[in-house]
This record gives C-alpha cells, structure tokens and sequence, in this order.
C-alpha cells in the first residue's frame, strides 16, 4: 500500500514539474537604453584628449555649450553628466601635440578650461 501510495505521488510531482511551461516577456522600458548610452559615452571617449571648457547646472552647461559652438565651430563640443554636475567638452585629440594647439586657441576664450589627457585603459 505504500509502495503504491509512494508511485502515485512521485507521478504526480514529476507530472507536475513536467507541466509548467511558459513564455516569459519582459518589457524593458527605453529610458533604459538611453541610460545604457549615457553609461558608454564617456568610456568611449577615453582614448582621446579632450578639452573641458567649463561645467555647472544643466541649464548651465548648455548656454556654455552653445556659446561654445558659436566660438569654435570647428570642434565638436559635448555636455557629459558625471555626479552632481554636467561638464561641457570639445575636440577628440589622438595626440598631445594636437590638442595643446586648440587647447591655447579654446583658453584665450575661456580661461577656466582644462586639458583632459586620455584615461589608460584596463585592456
């Protein structure tokens, strides 16, 4: 009687394990992606030297971006957002050479601007 007892319920469990299938769907919203991107903009950028002309308040950063883009239409200016405040930078320079040049030009304008030396990188 408990053999019996005991198959029926280890048919039953193993019938039950056996049954529950389904379909996950996982709805992943897109502020997620954006954020994703955020997160990879400044790794990208680590192989360059860049020139950070001046940070603030977002409102901040982006008058002194625009009024960057009017002095220097030639470099590509970027505002980057690294905790508590975002931070207005121009150029890409793969030499040192290079980006002391415009680094000259861009602190006759904006005193306050810094030259960003490319990060090592843990390759």
């Amino acid at each position: 009687m408990k053999t019996r007892i005991s198959i029926i319920t280890f048919a039953i469990i193993c019938h039950l394990g056996i049954a529950q299938k389904g379909q996950i769907n996982i709805e992943q919203d897109q502020k997620i992606n954006e954020l994703i991107g955020l997160y990879k903009s400044p790794k990208e950028d680590s192989e360059y030297y860049r020139i950070q002309v001046g940070f603030g308040s977002s409102k901040k950063a982006q008058e002194i971006k625009s009024n960057v883009e009017i002095d220097f239409p030639q470099l590509a200016s970027k505002t980057v957002f690294e905790s508590p405040t975002y931070r207005v930078r121009v150029g890409r320079f793969k030499t040192k050479l290079e980006a002391e040049r415009n680094f000259m030009e861009v602190r006759a304008k904006y005193p306050d601007a810094m030259l960003l030396k490319p990060k090592k990188s843990t390759k």
